[in-house]
């Protein structure tokens, strides 16, 4: 699907979307007829979101990882819309500060953009550190879910 920031290539079947990943170039698009029911609904949702309509998403969901992933990942889901957590703050609710690097380079390895919210994953400092997607994108999301532009809710960690 097309998107604001670039082409979404959706993969998956009838046990859930596997992988969500922006692509930097145009790819050949496939009728939403011929695709399982998790990925028609992922686009549908995806371009609510994209639209300004939607803040969660409710397709199943089926990445491949390890536990310690998973368990990010699974952490990452509760960091709701228009919120952002530091890596450290997100290492400690799971549990170890100190594991704060392999939180990092779990959210990174996150297949599902967008809708596990690796983007919403910022420095102590409210920096932009490491996006997948490019950091552009990264600023694009925090800013479409109002972080970065100051449209959060008193009490959510505003960037700028």
């Amino acid at each position: 699907m097309t998107s604001p920031v670039g082409t979404v290539r959706i993969t998956g079947d009838d046990a859930g979307v596997s992988v969500i990943a922006c692509l930097n170039e145009p790819a050949e698009s496939t009728s939403p007829d011929n695709l399982p029911e998790p990925v028609q609904q992922a686009i549908a949702q995806l371009t609510e979101y994209f639209a300004g309509t939607r803040q969660t998403f409710d397709f199943k969901l089926n990445p491949a990882g390890t536990p310690f992933q998973q368990r990010v990942w699974h952490a990452l889901l509760e960091v709701p819309f228009g919120t952002s957590l530091s890596y450290l703050t997100l290492a400690r609710r799971l549990g170890d500060e100190k594991a704060i690097r392999a939180v990092a380079a779990a959210n990174g390895k996150n297949p599902l953009w967008i809708v596990v919210p690796c983007h919403r994953i910022i420095g102590s400092d409210g920096s932009l550190t490491g996006y997948a997607g490019g950091l552009w994108r990264k600023q694009w999301l925090l800013e479409h879910e109002g972080i970065a532009s100051g449209k959060a809710a008193p009490g959510q960690m505003r960037l700028f």
